[in-house]
């Protein structure tokens, strides 16, 4: 009789369990009310002033100016954006200026441990207004960006919506770890092939382990000429860059180039890629091709600067001389209307610095202000496909908003004071 009341008791509790998880499944999703004094949209020209975000479960229900009612969250001394979203991120790298911060990561932190950090990094990201990210390869860490954007998708730790790029692709002898004896077996920060038919073998493997998108190291070994064009050594073949755009494309993803220079560009662009990662030097006749097809460009501006003095220092002054070449590239990017995403390369940088430090690069450079906040928004949402989703604030999308004190059409730097983060409607930061 006592085995026979423990094991009722025991199912009475493991029911009761059941019915109030199920319970919760069920309840009606909770309604809010954003009073924003003034409203960048994300696709107007200009900011709306005191409007009513309605956000009732994890979408948007409606903006408007009526009277708001119920759970109200007083943003009325605030602008309100649609949630940012940097399109180049490495979120298991913590800065690497020099070869020997890049090394010590990947030599002395397991991936275990660097996914910790990760975990870290993406709350951080959180906290300042980026509500999504691009990131692009774990750097040596395998398929753990896969784990992570799991990890968030199923509400385990707090963090951006992700797109992954696992291990990248580049060729023998062309990313480090470099340098150590022949004898002494290293870790590589990519997934290393050759040849047209290896490549497409690997774009196959990563997806069928969860890559979001394929990243491509184009070019390496960077020196500028005497006539002020930024060369470059390719890493690729056109053949092999092809194969991999032609499988990634067949299997419906898409392909991110690193190509910094003259060849590297030349051959991603050829090939057929959605997106050019830094173009610190693009030619003309590039920047008229990707304008025509689509093309984008993710420019990583700040992290040129923080890098190039202790690169300069290391021997590689060319890091210095990229910034004027970089500059002049994006004022011609614009002039030429190619599309431009935000993306900040976070993780080539530490973490600890607020990634919204692109902005007034980018402002700097030539953007107007509500450019700037398109590249992070409704720009960055198309670069990734999910314009239908995220990128603007309007009825039926994630209620993924930010607002900060202040106007940033007026001072792009307030950017960098995010102080409320609601993503699919969760608030994860408030005033």
């Amino acid at each position: 009789m006592r085995k026979i009341f423990c094991l009722s008791v025991a199912y009475l509790l493991f029911a009761g369990g059941m019915i109030c998880r199920a319970q919760a499944n069920q309840t009606t999703p909770s309604t809010m009310y954003l009073r924003c004094g003034s409203l960048i949209d994300g696709k107007s020209d200009t900011a709306r002033k005191d409007v009513i975000v309605i956000v009732e479960g994890e979408h948007i229900k409606q903006v408007s100016a009526a009277p708001a009612g119920g759970n109200v969250i007083d943003l009325s001394g605030e602008t309100c954006l649609p949630g940012l979203i940097d399109t180049h991120t490495h979120v298991l790298l913590q800065g690497d200026i020099t070869a020997a911060d890049y090394d010590e990561q990947l030599l002395k932190e397991s991936p275990e441990y660097r996914t910790i950090l990760a975990t870290v990094n993406l709350r951080r990201a959180l906290d300042y207004g980026f509500t999504g990210l691009r990131d692009g390869e774990t750097e040596g860490a395998g398929y753990a960006d896969v784990d992570l954007r799991n990890a968030i998708e199923r509400g385990v730790i707090p963090g951006p919506r992700m797109q992954v790029a696992t291990r990248a692709l580049d060729v023998t002898g062309a990313y480090p770890l470099l340098g150590y004896a022949p004898n002494v077996p290293v870790p590589h920060g990519v997934q290393v092939v050759d040849g047209a038919d290896e490549a497409r073998k690997a774009v196959r493997e990563q997806i069928m382990y969860g890559a979001d998108w394929i990243k491509v190291y184009s070019d390496r070994s960077y020196k500028v000429r005497a006539d002020g064009v930024l060369d470059d050594i390719p890493t690729f073949t056109l053949d092999e860059l092809r194969a991999i755009v032609d499988e990634a494309h067949r299997e419906r993803h898409k392909v991110a180039s690193h190509a910094m220079a003259l060849n590297g560009v030349h051959n991603s662009v050829e090939a057929g890629v959605d997106s050019i990662e830094h173009g610190n030097y693009i030619s003309d006749a590039d920047l008229k091709t990707m304008a025509a097809r689509g093309t984008y460009y993710v420019p990583t501006i700040f992290v040129g600067e923080y890098v190039a003095q202790g690169r300069a220092a290391e021997g590689a002054p060319v890091w210095v001389q990229m910034l004027k070449i970089h500059e002049d590239t994006f004022r011609r990017a614009l002039k030429a209307n190619v599309k431009i995403a935000f993306g900040t390369d976070a993780g080539g940088f530490a973490w600890t610095v607020n990634t919204a430090k692109e902005f007034a690069y980018m402002v700097k450079w030539g953007m107007t202000p509500m450019q700037a906040i398109r590249s992070a928004t409704s720009e960055a949402a198309s670069l990734l496909g999910m314009q239908d989703k995220v990128g603007t604030i309007e009825s039926g999308k994630f209620a993924d908003i930010v607002a900060v004190r202040g106007d940033p059409l007026a001072d792009i730097t307030t950017l960098e004071h995010v102080d409320f983060v609601m993503k699919g409607g969760v608030v994860y930061k408030r005033p």
